[in-house]
């Protein structure tokens, strides 16, 4: 029975084997995670040398003589790979995730090493060579094995009773080029029998491990799920009442678009925390929009948050300084609210993210003459270039934005030392776009 390779038993392991190796494979295919794939290469690896026995023996020899070897180091570079994505070895241990990453290069040079060896020498000397590779190649596969044992989680545990069987079983197997093949066959037993046990008990194993993996992904999404539920049932909510804010419906537009791409890319976190502070920006514009006027310190938080939101959006983010006077009494002092938002929107969107590099935005509000001035700054492209490039939505975009602001100011101050001015800045060296509104410095206790 354990001497013939045309037995129920090495016939149901190498059919499992294979049947694995697909299933996984399949399912990277629905899914793209790439822990399925490699895991899959690898059993399909273990497959495609146990398949040997299945051919005449010429044949069989004649094509394994060029893949026996090989497909060895080929499977044990899908292995390390697995390993390397299973236990998120980027994270976890960096350092050693370089060395693994070095190994599998290694593994396949060497496999391309060995086919080459065929090709120009011939089988004789990959078994040669192969007495040399394979005892250290254990060792250091041992050492790394006990790296993963170091990571605290069961899954690590686990993952090197499954890897330390197969190669301790397997380098039984090797034996037989030192002790020869009769010497098992004494024992009643094929040297490649303990090879078939390690491979079936790692396969075990493994599955069970990822069959966990998968547990725990599902209880995470669904977790994730419903909070998102929660949030966007909470978001529609506040969406309804925002709509009678003061709020700009583009931004409100553009925010609820960038949860649902978040959404898309499975990038479950980038949404949670989208949604928390586009939430909570929403609380306190509704807070204030039943008021005509708010704090200027109220102003400048509501803007914060505003802003912490479009830095997630804009490609690498940019930079937001805000300077204020400290002689302005800023709870004293009311102004519209978001009134300085539509300028710093157009800053963002028709200046900094038409840009690459360094982006940035300074506020900067002072007190004159019994004024107060605000200026916006950015060194974006700068409004007559953005004015070229997107007349009509330039123009469309003031009209409801900056444009309505400057009405509220100008309304709320009856005209009194109101100015408005968006200027050019750009030059031969720079790029930009200033704003600078002045208005009356009223204290209201």
């Amino acid at each position: 029975m354990f001497t013939d390779f045309d037995a129920e038993l090495y016939s149901w392991v190498r059919g499992g084997l294979l049947l694995l190796a697909v299933y996984h494979i399949l399912i990277y295919f629905q899914n793209q995670k790439k822990l399925y794939l490699f895991y899959g290469l690898y059993l399909l690896g273990i497959f495609i040398y146990y398949a040997k026995h299945l051919f005449p023996l010429e044949l069989g020899e004649s094509i394994y003589h060029y893949i026996n070897f090989p497909i060895h180091f080929l499977s044990f570079a899908s292995f390390f790979t697995f390993v390397r994505v299973l236990l998120d070895m980027k994270v976890k241990l960096p350092k050693w995730d370089t060395y693994f990453n070095i190994g599998v290069k290694a593994l396949i040079w060497t496999a391309l090493l060995f086919l080459l060896i065929q090709f120009t020498l011939g089988y004789q000397y990959q078994v040669m060579l192969i007495k040399f590779v394979a005892p250290f190649l254990s060792i250091l596969v041992i050492v790394a094995l006990f790296k993963i044992l170091a990571i605290k989680i069961p899954m690590a545990k686990y993952l090197f009773i499954g890897a330390i069987s197969y190669i301790l079983l397997n380098n039984i197997t090797l034996l037989q080029e030192f002790l020869g093949k009769d010497f098992f066959l004494n024992l009643g037993v094929e040297p490649l029998f303990f090879s078939y046990l390690g491979a079936s008990i790692q396969a075990v194993i493994f599955t069970l491990i990822i069959a966990s993996r998968i547990k725990v992904i599902e209880e995470t999404n669904k977790n994730a799920e419903v909070k998102l539920a929660f949030k966007f049932k909470e978001l529609e909510e506040l969406k309804m009442t925002a709509l009678q804010s003061q709020m700009n419906p583009h931004f409100l537009f553009n925010s609820l678009n960038s949860i649902n791409n978040f959404v898309l890319k499975n990038d479950v976190e980038k949404a949670s925390d989208y949604i928390t502070k586009f939430s909570r920006l929403i609380r306190v514009i509704l807070k204030s929009s039943s008021s005509l006027t708010i704090p200027f310190s109220d102003e400048i938080g509501i803007l914060s948050l505003y802003v912490k939101l479009e830095q997630m959006r804009i490609t690498g983010g940019f930079e937001y300084v805000v300077n204020v006077d400290e002689e302005i009494n800023l709870e004293a002092v009311k102004v519209p609210p978001l009134f300085l938002q539509p300028f710093i929107e157009n800053s963002i969107w028709h200046g900094l993210a038409q840009i690459k590099g360094e982006k940035k935005i300074c506020l900067k509000i002072t007190k004159e003459e019994g004024s107060i001035r605000c200026v916006i700054i950015d060194n974006g492209i700068g409004i007559n270039k953005a004015k070229k490039e997107t007349h009509k939505k330039i123009n469309r975009r003031k009209f409801f934005g900056t444009k309505a602001t400057e009405n509220r100011i100008r309304l709320l101050y009856k005209n009194s030392n109101v100015d408005v001015n968006i200027l050019d800045i750009s030059n031969e060296k720079t790029t930009g776009t200033k704003v600078e509104i002045v208005f009356p410095y009223i204290i209201k206790l």
